[in-house]
């Protein structure tokens, strides 16, 4: 059985972009990556239109919850993947060295449910063999 990668996906408030790139990697890549989010500045819930976006596609959104990136700071983090620029400029110091990719993506935020849709098929079109690339999958 092979061990599964554990990628970590940062923004800042962990509550649009990286909670689809968590649902969205933790389904396409199953057996292989276990994908897990945070924020530099977490929100206080996941944006409904993250949410919504996700259930069109069925995905699972149980257990999705911002989080503050010290909360994840000691798993055995494989790769970190940047979904805004804010998050690259402070992404953490990890305990150990860690690969690092950045995928920007626009934040919908506020915005109407189709900028949520257009967000996850970007991020599911660019971010999933992004993640495979770097990982060797």
């Amino acid at each position: 059985m092979t061990q599964l990668k554990t990628v970590l996906v940062l923004c800042t408030g962990n509550s649009c972009r990286s909670q689809m790139a968590e649902a969205i990697l933790n389904h396409d890549l199953a057996g292989q990556v276990r994908a897990l989010s945070a924020g530099t500045v977490p929100q206080a819930r996941v944006a409904e239109g993250a949410i919504a976006a996700l259930e069109l596609l069925e995905l699972p959104t149980a257990g999705l919850h911002p989080k503050d990136v010290d909360a994840v700071i000691d798993e055995p983090i494989d790769l970190v993947v940047t979904v805004c620029d804010n998050a690259k400029e402070s992404c953490p110091i990890f305990p150990r060295p860690v690969a690092r990719i950045h995928q920007p993506f626009h934040d919908p935020h506020g915005e109407p449910l189709e900028s949520f849709v257009r967000v996850r098929d970007e991020i599911r079109a660019r971010l999933v063999p992004a993640v495979r690339e770097a990982l060797g999958l």
